[in-house]
């Protein structure tokens, strides 16, 4: 379970986030609000992107705040970001699957399984030896999906991933997220690749204003800015 007590961040004089208290246990869980309403920082405390100024956050019993366990934590919590240019580092397809993989000293016969089943189970594998530059946007973020899975983490936090998408690959990318194994925290503007979730979580001016069922939760936020 990922737990969030007391969490306040601040940037600078500007509090971001304050005082939010959250147990996140179930399968899909989506979080929304209103650009700058502190989602996406909420988001990067998940996984220890960002330490809170106040307050704790844990993973399995793992808190952030201490430096070991924060490592810990980023094993544990995968994390994919808005733009996959964020998190693609080296020039060829293969190379960058291997690079996480490394970092977890595993044998070479392990990283060059792990590499082959997750290109083979998202239909990358005619492109191992491509340029990540050229990679259309819908398979940048599929790498970046896939790198992420490679390590495989214990739950998967999404900040946007869809955004810059055009309909056919942001598709694409919402069927991939939906056949993810593990329990996924999901920062999203699209309401209706949410509305099959077991949670909403809405975020407003660094505050939760509601925690429900999505058809409650989606149904406040709407009219909350209608």
């Amino acid at each position: 379970m990922i737990k969030v007590e007391a969490v306040t961040h601040r940037f600078g004089e500007r509090t971001v986030l304050r005082d939010i208290d959250l147990d996140l246990s179930e399968r899909r869980i989506a979080v929304v609000g209103a650009n700058g309403s502190g989602k996406s920082t909420f988001a990067r405390l998940l996984n220890g992107l960002l330490v809170p100024d106040t307050g704790t956050v844990s993973v399995d019993g793992l808190t952030t705040g201490d430096r070991r366990q924060r490592r810990e934590v980023q094993r544990r919590v995968g994390f994919i970001f808005q733009n996959p240019d964020s998190q693609i580092v080296f020039p060829l397809v293969e190379e960058d699957l291997a690079f996480g993989l490394k970092n977890l000293k595993l044998s070479k016969e392990e990283q060059a399984r792990r590499v082959e089943a997750i290109l083979d189970h998202y239909g990358l594998s005619h492109l191992r030896h491509q340029s990540t530059y050229l990679l259309s946007g819908g398979e940048k973020q599929l790498l970046a999906i896939a790198g992420v899975l490679a390590m495989e983490p214990r739950y998967i936090v999404l900040d946007e991933p869809t955004t810059l998408l055009d309909l056919r690959n942001r598709r694409r990318i919402q069927a991939a997220i939906a056949a993810l194994d593990q329990p996924v925290v999901l920062v999203s503007h699209d309401l209706d690749m949410v509305r099959g979730f077991d949670r909403v979580i809405v975020f407003d001016d660094g505050a939760v204003v509601m925690d429900d069922r999505p058809e409650v939760a989606l149904d406040f936020y709407v009219r909350s800015v209608a």
